[in-house]
């Protein structure tokens, strides 16, 4: 019986475009969990929080805790209700213990990648390094290397 009151407490019902409600229950949490165990649909790849870890150990020892106190979320699945203090909890057990860790999760961030792109495009260095479709038919991928680096 105890069981029956979690498992309807975890349930949540919406309502679709059409009219039509459905009520999911522990769906809700499972499938966010794939990004942090993916595994459980058979991937062989690292949990974003493991990838995070790894990225900043891979950078020079002395912007670490620089970036360690600057994680961003941004994109849709970071909308996710929890993934923010689920992150934290997370880097903070890979994370040396002197690191000081902030997750910081923008209310905008499911639009941050739009944000990006749009003030990149406005910047004036920006139509030096872009390149037209037509350039890219003439001088293939290597084109990057002469415009962008």
């Amino acid at each position: 019986m105890n069981t029956t009151r979690s498992s309807s407490s975890l349930e949540k019902s919406y309502e679709l475009p059409d009219g039509q409600v459905i009520t999911i229950g522990n769906e809700r949490f499972r499938c966010p969990e794939i990004l942090l165990q993916p595994a459980m649909i058979g991937m062989e790849h690292e949990g974003i929080h493991i990838a995070t870890y790894q990225s900043i150990m891979r950078c020079d020892v002395d912007i670490r805790k620089d970036l360690y106190a600057n994680i961003v979320l941004s994109g849709g699945t970071s909308m996710f209700p929890g993934i923010a203090d689920r992150m934290q909890k997370e880097i903070q057990h890979l994370a040396p213990s002197s690191m000081k860790i902030k997750i910081i999760a923008p209310p905008e961030r499911k639009y941050s990648v739009w944000i990006g792109g749009s003030i990149l495009a406005s910047l004036s260095a920006f139509q030096q390094t872009r390149i037209s479709k037509q350039e890219y038919d003439e001088s293939g991928p290597s084109i990057v290397h002469s415009k962008c680096f």
